[in-house]
């Protein structure tokens, strides 16, 4: 299978490298430093266990430039899919997939859906509808990513924690792609099952995301930190349930108590969460696909969601504060 990883980062170069060591046809869309590192030394993997692996790979900044591919991944945050958009719908040959992994709620969340939204579009995952006019709804294939992994220099990935990347039709059918993917992905020594309600399970994440990723930026603590501080752990628990009662009217199935998803991202201990690490970097923000469509669908709902918009409010001018000056903000020892 020819699989192609647009924006092999963290998570796609470990994708990149575990699924060529397993016998996949590889090619990764990359840029600058990590494009010279790959093309001059191929693409290291330091497992969990310490273990190096080397992956020489077919690399280029141009998608169009590696030929047809079975599979297109869309490594990149959400933010960053409607800048590839173009590219990715050029590279569609009769039969390519295109694989998302993105946090949040995804831009075709309601394509393939069924019942009284079917087809509707989120403006705040996608402004204008330019992803859903470039890519088919019919092409995609959803995938959730838990492994934590870190760019530990150009060409070099670390992984830090976790394998477990679920896969999902959009419609919950069970087709012959769809387990062909898996099966690879299986291969590589990930935990990928099949899922017939995707949708829960991305709820599942974004059920921590919304809440401890902005509030994470807004205070600089860590996962364990907001959870142990009363009051930013009640924060987390409000915004949860606002978003809980979201999911329901939508049909969403929360396997996990409330209580229970906030003590998993305590037992994660002291982790500077995605966004965290974004703002201490300067890098915008993945503020709409986790917190403003959670607001986009409580206002297509009716569900009032307070806590959510007071925390979106703040978040977003810190955004806006940090892209306007360029900047960034990290708590240094003084």
């Amino acid at each position: 299978m020819r699989i192609c990883i647009v924006g092999a980062g963290a998570i796609g170069g470990f994708l990149a490298v575990r699924l060529a060591a397993a016998g996949a046809d590889v090619s990764v869309v990359i840029r600058g430093a990590n494009l010279a590192a790959v093309r001059a030394n191929g693409m290291k993997l330091i497992a969990e266990d310490g273990t190096e692996t080397v992956q020489r790979l077919a690399a280029s900044d141009r998608l169009a430039d590696l030929g047809p591919q079975d599979a297109i991944v869309l490594g990149m945050k959400a933010h960053q899919v409607g800048e590839v958009a173009d590219d990715v719908a050029a590279a569609l040959g009769p039969q390519t997939t295109v694989v998302t992994t993105q946090n949040g709620v995804p831009w075709w969340y309601f394509l393939r859906y069924g019942g009284p939204h079917d087809g509707r579009r989120l403006e705040s995952v996608d402004p204008g509808g330019r992803i859903a006019a470039r890519i088919p709804a019919e092409r995609v294939i959803g995938c959730i990513v838990y492994p934590a992994c870190e760019l530990a220099a150009p060409g070099v990935i670390r992984q830090i924690e976790g394998n477990r990347f679920p896969l999902g039709e959009p419609d919950g059918v069970d087709t012959p792609r769809i387990r062909a993917l898996a099966e690879l992905f299986r291969n590589a020594g990930f935990k990928t099952p099949v899922l017939a309600d995707i949708r829960s399970e991305i709820w599942l994440k974004l059920w921590g995301n919304l809440s401890f990723n902005p509030i994470s930026a807004l205070t600089q603590a860590t996962l364990a930190e907001i959870c142990r501080h009363p009051p930013t752990r009640a924060l987390a628990a409000a915004m949860m349930a606002e978003a809980q009662a979201i999911g329901e009217k939508l049909g969403v199935r929360f396997k996990i108590s409330l209580e229970k998803r906030i003590a998993g991202a305590e037992a994660v201990g002291e982790h500077k969460t995605s966004m965290l690490q974004d703002v201490e970097s300067g890098r915008a923000l993945e503020l709409q696909a986790l917190v403003g469509s959670v607001l986009e669908l409580g206002h297509i709902t009716g569900t009032p969601t307070p806590a959510i918009e007071h925390v979106h409010a703040l978040a977003s001018l810190l955004a806006a504060t940090l892209q306007a000056r360029k900047g960034r903000l990290r708590i240094e020892p003084v």
